[in-house]
């Protein structure tokens, strides 16, 4: 069980910093300062989550159970604030071009993927501390996949996504 548990440790570390490039990439490549700056965002996050998979994977090896000294903490994501300063900053934004559509939804289908995988790792775990640890790393990526969402509607109808989030009234209330 436990070399299981590690090699899932192994694809999880993977994954993250696959993403992370994506994200870094993609925060190069787009002229859109809201993808730019979620991509950016997005991408620190998974470096944090690296590195926390990092420390326990290697602990875990060398103690061949769950450690008791890796911090278990993980930052939360503060991405759905940073989304809506940038977009604060920058009324009357155009709708992202397809490569940034492209990029979304790539992007949502990772994260799709890292909630399931996270979701499997805690519900296969007897350990509390370790079903914890992967609970929050699946909530985080929950929240990078609602505001991903979010962003892809944003993209595709900036006037429709302003009517719906900043609550004005077609009658100018």
């Amino acid at each position: 069980m436990n070399n299981d548990r590690i090699n899932a440790l192994k694809i999880a570390l993977n994954n993250e910093m696959q993403e992370r490039e994506f994200y870094l990439q993609n925060a190069k490549r787009t002229t859109n300062p809201v993808g730019k700056a979620m991509f950016l965002q997005i991408a620190n996050e998974e470096l944090e989550h690296h590195e926390r998979l990092q420390q326990l994977h290697d602990k875990w090896e060398k103690e061949e159970k769950w450690p008791e000294s890796v911090p278990l903490e993980v930052a939360g994501s503060n991405l759905k604030t940073t989304m809506q300063k940038v977009i604060d900053e920058t009324k009357n934004q155009e709708p992202g071009d397809a490569d940034d559509l492209k990029a979304i939804r790539t992007a949502i289908a990772f994260e799709t993927a890292g909630v399931k995988f996270y979701e499997k790792l805690k519900d296969g775990s007897q350990d509390e501390r370790e079903k914890t640890f992967f609970g929050l790393l699946s909530t985080i990526e929950n929240e990078h996949l609602q505001s991903l969402i979010e962003t892809e509607a944003f993209f595709l109808d900036p006037a429709q996504w302003y009517q719906q989030n900043e609550r004005s009234g077609l009658d100018g209330a």
